[in-house]
């Protein structure tokens, strides 16, 4: 059992359209605390063998220039890596995927006993195909990214339950898995729609997102 609603409700979702570097991009964040201290967090999200237990097995050089690969998924390269110091912490990385580049950075901040961590996914607009983004606005990714912050939370002890990562995609056509999912696009949706797109249209492609990470399409 996963405490699904817990970590739907844990997580916020925002959606922006900004200027970066010349050009318009999607800007995707998430925002989550966990109870575990910084350094741990850290731990969680840089070590290779920490993250193979709650994403997927990765491989590659993990220093700033140095590429690294997830298994059967995007790769990248390491742009900046700021260990903590200060109680903040941040790693930003090109996220590599059937030939096109976007970036991601990972921020960690101090917060009490605990740790917030802010994922934020860079794509270029001209970069995304018009009609996918039509069909599952920002669903399409920022869903996949929730199902790693559930990973990273069941691995911290944040909710309460246990899914490895070779169970994710049998669990996502059970009853409890496709409550994840639908909160998920819905979260999404509610980020479409406040980002300025027309509600009929965000609730569209939330509930296209939900079938297709469910195979209910």
């Amino acid at each position: 059992m996963v405490d699904v609603l817990s970590q739907i409700g844990a997580v916020t979702r925002e959606l922006r359209i900004d200027d970066v570097d010349g050009e318009k991009s999607h800007v995707q964040s998430l925002e989550q605390a966990y109870p575990s201290p910084i350094d741990d967090v850290w731990d969680a999200v840089t070590s290779p063998e920490r993250i193979q237990r709650w994403f997927l097995p990765v491989s590659g050089d993990f220093r700033v220039g140095g590429r690294f690969q997830f298994e059967g998924q995007a790769g990248g390269e390491v742009l900046e890596c700021e260990p903590p110091a200060d109680d903040v912490a941040r790693v930003l990385v090109t996220w590599e995927y059937g030939g096109g580049v976007t970036w991601l950075t990972v921020a960690l901040a101090s917060e009490g006993e605990g740790t917030r961590l802010r994922l934020e996914h860079v794509a270029r607009a001209s970069d995304v195909p018009a009609e996918m983004w039509e069909a599952f606005g920002p669903g399409a990714t920022g869903v996949g990214w929730d199902g790693g912050l559930l990973g990273l939370s069941l691995h911290l002890g944040a909710v309460e339950g246990s899914l490895a990562p070779s169970e994710a995609e049998a669990w996502a056509v059970t009853d409890e898995g496709r409550q994840f999912y639908r909160g998920a696009a819905d979260g999404w949706g509610s980020a479409h729609e406040a980002s300025g797109a027309d509600a009929a249209m965000a609730a569209r492609a939330a509930d296209a997102t939900y079938g297709f990470y469910t195979g209910t399409a």
